[in-house]
């Protein structure tokens, strides 16, 4: 399908009036880089999805990749759309200067990623593989193998992987088996990884994978994990690509449920020159920084395949003809009260899955690009909204794709509508960069338990105020916001009880994790989506814009919260029932 079309105005309206574009690069000094220059960007990548991109979207599903001699070949016209992005400079937005980087805000970046995930999700997984790679070599390379490698990754002309899992370690990173033996002045790798997305392919010249392994003195368990590159090609003395392989080649690749065009390899690396990142047996402190990039870029795969669903059910909901009104004459779906109720579910879930993707995106710069003394704090913010992101981002799109299947009735059933292909490529979501079991356990755990929740509660103190302007404003009905209240209300209870709980039950927080993560998403999602309500009256108010476009604002704010919001109330009391159910059968019992 190629009905694609980016919805520019409310990713602008994120950018503007709830991450402050123009205050936030004045704030890092970047000279030059605003609103007005955003919006271009924006927009010129919408047009390169539409007309590019998404055209390829149903071939890749329906011819995908597949393995021949030569190693992966990638979906027909994916190469060529590859390239460009290349030479539209698409892949460098967010990197450094001086390596070929624009520089740009990553929240930038983030809107321009939604585009591409939108428009073809199994294609735009290759990029995305690749920013990450570049954010841990940017923080954890020697400069020898930034000078090295960081110039052909920015440009495109390489891509980077990422090879955590292998057959028996799953997510228990600590069972990792693969070995790299010291050799002169490289590294020997030889092991197994699988799940590894575009592993192999064509489009580059070189492919840099990212491995982690064992070297032979190394301590047990996830202290013992080092991270080395291991090029597909090997390099001559001046950094270029020979045409000599090197000891790393896709096995298989797997017949998965959806995103077809994207080939997930089992990989093999069988005595592969690879080199060391930074210091031995910091392995997984140095991936974390590429995984915890990726996980926010998941999130954001599950506002963009749900974005992309909510399209095609809209146009659909206004071509599909049923019923009949007393004249006889016949009216397309959207008139019907509850398939609006299916459109407002969705497109209200997206713009709070957008508002809260590019916010925490945004925190990121502040950390980063702003620095400064409030660097520390903006960066815990990033850290325990990212978990957020990708766990309730993701969960949201099976759901939300579900409904636009359900918005075509049988049609949606059938795969030349183009609603399955979204259902079966969200479904993977939830899982990959951690499962979103992971996520919740992060979160409460690592995001709250560890510093006694004073980064939530410094988060929800700013929920409130904003509850107090929406009040003073009275910018949405009592309903909406009675159900925010009590939703805030309801997330100083829980944390209340994890904190004094967990102390006593070592089942708790595992058992409550996913019912926190939920209510938590649905209550940030209702903050922003306040937020964005008082930013939208107040543009009326002044007679400011497009008065349609901010009345729907308030409206889908109205809906989020009076439709959506009220569902923390039954995590919450999932939560409050502890672990006691949860662990009541033995194994024999199940």
């Amino acid at each position: 399908m190629s009905d694609y079309k980016h919805p520019y105005r409310d990713a602008e309206f994120v950018l503007d009036q709830l991450v402050g574009f123009d205050a936030l690069c004045e704030a890092a000094n970047l000279e030059g880089i605003n609103m007005e220059l955003a919006a271009t960007v924006v927009e010129e990548a919408g047009k390169l999805g539409a007309g590019v991109l998404a055209p390829l979207n149903r071939v890749g599903d329906e011819k995908g990749a597949h393995l021949d001699e030569q190693g992966v070949q990638q979906t027909p016209g994916f190469k060529e759309a590859y390239d460009q992005l290349v030479e539209g400079g698409w892949l460098s937005l967010n990197a450094a200067e001086e390596f070929g980087g624009q520089g740009l805000p990553k929240v930038l970046g983030t809107a321009v990623n939604e585009i591409w995930h939108s428009a073809n999700m199994a294609f735009a997984l290759c990029p995305l593989l690749s920013q990450g790679a570049i954010e841990a070599l940017t923080h954890h390379g020697s400069d020898a193998l930034k000078r090295t490698y960081l110039p052909k990754m920015v440009s495109g002309e390489w891509a980077g992987t990422m090879n955590l899992t292998e057959p028996d370690a799953g997510s228990d990173l600590a069972a990792v088996k693969s070995k790299a033996i010291p050799d002169g002045d490289v590294y020997r790798i030889s092991g197994t990884k699988i799940f590894i997305t575009w592993g192999d392919h064509q489009m580059t010249e070189n492919i840099v994978h990212l491995v982690l392994a064992r070297l032979p003195d190394a301590p047990a368990g996830v202290k013992g994990i080092s991270l080395f590159i291991v090029p597909k090609f090997l390099l001559d003395a001046n950094g270029e690509t020979t045409d000599q392989r090197n000891g790393a080649v896709a096995l298989s690749l797997e017949h998965k449920l959806g995103i077809h065009g994207s080939p997930t390899c089992v990989m093999e690396f069988e005595n592969a020159e690879g080199y060391l990142v930074g210091e031995a047996n910091q392995g997984l402190k140095y991936m974390f920084t590429m995984m915890n990039d990726a996980r926010q870029g998941v999130g954001v795969q599950g506002l963009s395949i749900s974005e992309r669903a909510y399209q095609l059910a809209l146009q659909y909901s206004k071509d599909r003809l049923q019923g009949t009104l007393k004249d006889g004459s016949r009216v397309a779906i959207i008139e019907h009260p509850d398939v609006r109720r299916m459109l407002m579910v969705m497109k209200s879930t997206t713009e709070a899955m957008r508002a809260l993707c590019l916010t925490a995106s945004a925190e990121l710069d502040k950390a980063r690009l702003v620095g400064g003394d409030n660097a520390a704090e903006h960066m815990a913010r990033a850290e325990l909204l990212t978990p957020i992101v990708k766990g309730w981002c993701t969960e949201m799109s099976v759901e939300l794709t579900s409904v636009g299947v359900q918005v075509h009735g049988g049609m949606g059933f059938i795969e030349e509508t183009g609603a399955a292909q979204y259902f079966r490529d969200a479904r993977i979501l939830p899982i990959y960069e951690g499962t979103n079991a992971i996520q919740a356990l992060d979160l409460i755990g690592r995001k709250m338990l560890v510093n006694g929740g004073t980064v939530l509660t410094s988060l929800l103190k700013e929920m409130d105020s904003t509850l107090e302007a929406a009040k003073s404003a009275q910018v949405l009905p009592e309903s909406a916001l009675t159900q925010f209240e009590a939703a805030l209300k309801s997330a100083l209870s829980s944390r209340d009880f994890i904190l004094a709980g967990a102390k006593e039950d070592h089942n708790l927080a595992g058992s409550v994790a996913m019912s926190f993560l939920m209510q938590m998403g649905y209550t940030t999602g209702g903050w922003l989506m306040l937020a964005s309500a008082i930013k939208a009256k107040a543009k009326l108010d002044a007679g400011e814009g497009d008065p349609e476009f901010y009345g729907a604002k308030l409206a889908t704010a109205q809906f989020f919260c009076e439709h959506l919001l009220p569902r923390q109330a039954s995590h919450a009391l999932t939560l409050m029932a502890g672990s006691g159910s949860v662990m009541a059968l033995s194994n024999e019992q199940f």
